[in-house]
C-alpha cells in the first residue's frame, strides 16, 4: 500500500527540519501549525488554511493539493519569521 500525498508532504518537509500540524474537517485539509507557530491565515475556507482537500467522489484522487505553489510560499514565510 503507498502512502498518500498528504503524508509525503509532510514527511519530506519534516526531513528538510520542517515540522507542520494538519487538522481536517472533511473533505477539508487545513495547516495548522509550521515549526509550532499557530498559522492565522485563511485561504478557501471559513476555518483556517486550506491545502488540500480528500476525494469524496469513486474514481477521483484520494487527496488534492487546492495550490501547492502558494502553501510553499506561506511556510517560506513561518520558517523565515521564526530564524530572525
Amino acid at each position: 500500500m503507498s502512502r498518500s500525498k498528504i503524508t509525503r508532504f509532510v514527511e519530506r518537509l519534516d526531513k528538510i527540519g520542517i515540522k507542520v500540524t494538519l487538522m481536517g474537517n472533511f473533505p477539508w485539509i487545513y495547516l495548522s501549525t509550521i515549526n509550532g507557530k499557530p498559522v492565522t491565515e485563511k485561504r478557501d475556507a471559513n476555518h483556517g488554511y486550506n491545502i488540500a482537500f480528500e476525494g469524496t467522489k469513486p474514481g477521483h484522487p484520494a487527496y488534492k493539493f487546492t495550490d501547492i505553489h502558494k502553501t510553499f510560499v506561506l511556510i517560506r514565510k513561518y520558517v523565515t519569521t521564526n530564524q530572525e
